[in-house]
């Protein structure tokens, strides 16, 4: 029997244990107790072994959630030493976000030195960029604070001298001086992503202004410290199930199932807040643009649905780039506004981070106020520039930013069990974000080709074997 026949199994046994569950927790049926564990424990096998075949951590890391909330609910006593694991994958965490940091923004800023060459097109991207990601921000605050889904969770069990926010009382010259670094070697290992990234800002500035002969081994440098840091980090993430699944059964096993309703609360809240998004700002926004909105859908359906279902958007960079150009892009636009909008212009993450972090504070039961937040989403929108193509890098930002703000990690880690199905979405329309940016930015510079008709593919290559040809012989 073939592994992926096992699919069926696995969707009734999962259907018969939460029905068994829920219907016994409301005694609406009288269940031996033993009798839904084991039914439970049955639906986890079948959900193992087929995860055993499907050999994706997106996908173990749903199993380990599931596997963890059932430790944490059978066995708490037991539960509450698996923190260890979520201990451990917090400090590999922490170790990636200088060095990530910092590359990102050098390599985003330093990289694109030639805007003085690219004129008024990189100045209009960059503009737009921004104002398109402050109104992705804004959304992201108004959803959270509207349906408040981290308020509630109960802290139970929590120690309250180690996880909880301490207020602190600062001047606004406090605040100011507190963002410029005084000894970058300090704020890395007090983990002071803002100071990070104030230095990365002016560093990548002063290598912009140096001779192109001493700038290059440097960039070439970082660049290589950029990649290595992204690669890092997916090998970090291969400890992402271990960490998901001991934070989970210490969640459970100390304050029950009642932080995984917040945190499907906040799905929920995010794919409503992303679709606002959609319809309120990038749809106006293209109708504004005169860019024909039935073909630019059709162009960016595969693109979209690779970023979904990958949960990256490098994956779908390749396709995007030939969609835009499908509906009349000119090559040298989206050439330079792509790869830019994939440091400067993450909407669906900005958006995505500014739920979550207040999500965090609520959870904490922290009053955080219109100032405070923004601050706090202001910094992760810049710290996050450049790794919305690694999947659940995100999440490395999150963690370390809301440290960094003096907030408990323990609720980023009742995210995480839900964040690969965030990631679909906030990937997504990164994209979309990203590919509408190309066409506005061409209609603005008066180079959008409204009845463009792209090329037969197979003319296109038969005409590039042709040249492969004539380069042979």
């Amino acid at each position: 029997m073939k592994f992926s026949r096992l699919v069926p199994v696995v969707l009734v046994l999962a259907l018969i244990a939460v029905l068994l569950t829920v219907l016994t927790s409301y005694q609406v049926v009288s269940l031996d107790p033993m009798v839904a564990r084991a039914a439970r424990w049955g639906f986890l096998a079948a959900f193992f072994a087929y995860g055993i075949q499907r050999r994706s951590l997106t996908f173990w890391i749903v199993v380990s959630m599931f596997v963890g909330a059932e430790i944490g609910n059978d066995f708490p006593e037991f539960a509450v030493n698996l923190k260890v694991l979520s201990d451990i994958f917090l400090k590999l965490v922490k170790t990636i976000i200088a060095p990530l940091v910092f590359a990102t923004l050098v390599v985003g800023i330093a990289g694109h030195a030639d805007l003085k060459q690219v004129g008024k097109m990189g100045l209009k991207a960059l503009v737009y960029f921004e104002v398109i990601t402050t109104f992705a921000l804004f959304i992201g605050l108004a959803a959270i604070n509207l349906t408040k889904a981290g308020v509630g969770i109960s802290q139970a069990g929590v120690d309250v001298e180690t996880e909880k926010l301490q207020a602190v009382k600062q001047s606004a010259s406090d605040i100011i001086l507190h963002i410029f670094p005084e000894n970058i070697a300090k704020s890395v290992a007090e983990g002071q992503v803002l100071q990070v990234v104030v230095f990365a800002i002016i560093f990548a500035i002063g290598l912009a202004m140096v001779h192109q002969q001493k700038r290059k081994p440097m960039l070439e440098l970082i660049e290589s410290l950029s990649e290595v840091m992204f690669k890092f980090t997916n090998v970090v993430m291969f400890f992402a199930p271990i960490g998901v699944g001991g934070a989970l059964a210490y969640t459970v096993g100390k304050m029950g199932f009642e932080p995984l309703k917040n945190a499907f609360y906040l799905l929920l809240t995010l794919y409503v807040a992303l679709l606002a998004f959609l319809l309120l700002i990038l749809l106006p926004m293209a109708l504004i643009a005169r860019i024909p909105v039935k073909r630019f859908v059709q162009a960016i359906a595969e693109p979209v649905s690779i970023a979904f279902a990958t949960t990256s958007s490098e994956a779908a960079l390749p396709r995007a780039m030939e969609a835009m150009e499908s509906i009349g892009v000119p090559r040298r636009i989206v050439a330079f506004v792509m790869p830019t909008g994939y440091s400067f212009n993450l909407d669906g993450t900005t958006l995505y981070l500014s739920l979550a972090a207040v999500f965090v504070a609520q959870a904490a039961g922290i009053d955080l106020s219109f100032g405070q937040q923004l601050v706090m989403v202001f910094t992760l929108m810049l710290t996050s520039k450049g790794v919305a193509g690694v999947p659940r890098a995100s999440l490395v930002i999150l963690l370390a930013t809301v440290a960094s703000f003096n907030l408990p990690a323990w609720p980023v880690f009742i995210i995480l069990g839900i964040d690969a199905l965030m990631d679909m979405a906030r990937t997504a329309v990164n994209v979309i974000g990203n590919c509408l940016a190309t066409a506005v930015v061409a209609r603005w510079e008066g180079e959008f080709v409204d009845n463009y008709v792209a090329p037969d593919p197979v003319e296109g290559l038969a005409e590039a074997d042709s040249t492969l040809a004539q380069h042979t012989h």
